[in-house]
């Protein structure tokens, strides 16, 4: 082979041979910009882009971009309240009313009555603290409050209308606006039992004052309502409303030194006489007997069942109840025997139901 042959292998294969690495070249510079240079931001990176490299790339939202942020409302959990049992729904009639314990607090309930008394009164204060809003009041048959005890509540005995007197009528003596069950015991404890068992003459100290605001207050209902229906007279812009009912809760052995029937009589005719007309659970008066004198009980259940036959008047209203905080085997009260105390003289169910 010639030298000028030679020469012409020799740059025939150099040619190839440059080609072909040219081609080399280019698929890696190929390869390493697709590699390099996507056409967007991934979404986990758009955060560490500075703003001079993220012009270099469109600005249009890719499909692996989050969706936009849209207001959305954080559900709430909410937790509901066991459902009230039925006893407890009954024992909210009492706010209905205004709850006043009178305690006999005379020299025959010295001794293990006394000690029954505080344990029937921590029974049920707390259900009456409970549903009366004002909170409940505290009269003793003997001891009187000393007059620093209620500093901002003056009683006040003029009949006039005062529409927060109407919520809860204060009587001269007792413990006003009590909202707790401890406090009820503190009071009680404060107490020392001594005198006589004068139930008509502390009740008449307590419903007469009320009668008197009742009848007051239904002439001025009567007088307004006219006034609003004729047609020459001005209405008043602010109606008069009904004085609250209350519910008193005697606790006592029973043994009476006074008549209390009599009171309670005039109580109940003034109730339904021509200047009151008052609903039919105006009063209630319950007496809770501490005690097992079975005198006493027959009484107490005079008082209860036999008033309107003595009057000779069957159609007189019933405003007493009666029930003994132990039945005859000694055993204490349950938790019907417990509303039937609170709201027995104001709800005629529990009133007629008998406890064994």
């Amino acid at each position: 082979m010639g030298a000028s042959e030679k020469t012409s292998i020799w740059h025939s294969f150099s040619s190839n041979y440059r080609k072909e690495r040219k081609e080399r070249r280019a698929d890696t510079t190929t390869a390493r910009t697709t590699a390099t240079a996507p056409t967007h931001y991934p979404s986990w990176s758009r955060g560490r882009t500075s703003r001079s490299n993220a012009s270099n790339y469109p600005r249009e939202p890719s499909s692996d971009l989050p969706p936009p942020y849209e207001a959305t409302e954080v559900p709430r959990i909410s937790i509901s309240a066991p459902e009230e049992s039925e006893s407890d729904s009954q024992f909210a009639f009492l706010r209905d009313f205004h709850t006043i314990f009178l305690v006999d607090d005379s020299s025959s309930m010295r001794g293990s009555l006394w000690e029954e008394a505080r344990e029937a009164i921590a029974a049920i204060a707390q259900v009456c603290t409970k549903y009366d809003r004002e909170g409940i009041d505290i009269y003793f048959i003997n001891h009187r409050s000393k007059p620093n005890t209620n500093p901002s509540h003056a009683i006040d005995y003029t009949y006039t209308y005062d529409p927060e007197r109407l919520k809860s009528p204060k009587f001269e003596g007792g413990y006003y606006n009590i909202r707790t069950a401890q406090r009820v015991s503190e009071i009680f404890a404060s107490v020392r039992p001594s005198g006589g068992t004068a139930v008509g003459s502390r009740l008449f100290d307590i419903l007469d004052p009320y009668m008197e605001l009742v009848e007051t207050t239904e002439t001025a209902r009567r007088a307004q309502k006219g006034a609003s229906s004729s047609r020459h007279l001005v209405k008043p812009t602010e109606s008069v409303k009904p004085v609250k009912p209350i519910n008193i809760i005697t606790i006592t052995d029973g043994v009476f030194t006074d008549d209390a029937a009599s009171i309670i009589i005039r109580t109940a005719e003034m109730l339904d006489g021509p200047s009151c007309r008052a609903i039919p659970r105006q009063v209630g008066i319950q007496f809770f007997q501490i005690g097992n004198d079975e005198m006493a009980r027959k009484h107490l259940e005079e008082l209860d069942d036999g008033l309107a036959k003595r009057r000779g008047n069957l159609r007189m209203r019933d405003i007493v109840d009666t029930i003994s905080w132990k039945n005859r085997t000694g055993e204490r009260l349950d938790g019907p025997g417990i509303l039937k105390a609170v709201l027995g003289a104001v709800h005629k169910q529990l009133d007629w139901k008998k406890l064994e």
